[in-house]
């Protein structure tokens, strides 16, 4: 088992959110269930045979994407995003972040979702919604199945959490 999602959600979600000036119902439940899918809520930090780290499953390409294509066109928000990460380790090795910093993890996976012109928040609780959205906007490659968002969704996230 992975991070308690209301932990989650709570702690890291929500204030990065707020920090970033981003926070909405809709955001943090699509994040908290991004994780779920794409990690099993931290279950898996790099899956073998794979790039991506973190809760988030974030490449370095990706990464890379969001400093130099859009961040670099929205300098008080990289700011504040360079704010979440380590003084010395992201000059060293920057995408070791997003597999040991769950804040920074968590903003620039927004920032994937935010990045795209179409994207469109919905209602906050509709779990097919999110399961589109993730599916439109973060995991477009053909293995991304709406059905396995939502299953995770259920299982790691409603049937895990204290308001349930």
């Amino acid at each position: 088992m992975g991070i308690c999602p209301d932990e989650l959600r709570h702690y890291v979600i929500k204030p990065t959110l707020d920090y970033i000036d981003m926070w909405s119902p809709f955001a943090e439940n699509l994040l908290l269930g991004t994780a779920a899918q794409e990690s099993g809520l931290g279950f898996y930090l790099k899956r073998r045979k794979q790039r991506s780290l973190g809760i988030y499953c974030i490449t370095p390409m990706m990464h890379k994407n969001i400093w130099d294509r859009y961040l670099v066109k929205h300098s008080d928000l990289a700011s504040k995003i360079r704010g979440l990460a380590s003084q010395h380790e992201f000059l060293a090795n920057p995408h070791a972040e997003l597999a040991t910093n769950l804040s920074y993890a968590t903003a620039i996976a927004w920032l994937i979702y935010k990045r795209n012109q179409n994207f469109i928040e919905s209602e906050p609780s509709n779990i097919y919604m999110l399961a589109k959205c993730w599916r439109r906007f973060y995991h477009v490659r053909p293995q991304a199945h709406l059905e396995s968002f939502i299953r995770h969704y259920q299982t790691l996230i409603l049937n895990n959490s204290e308001a349930a």
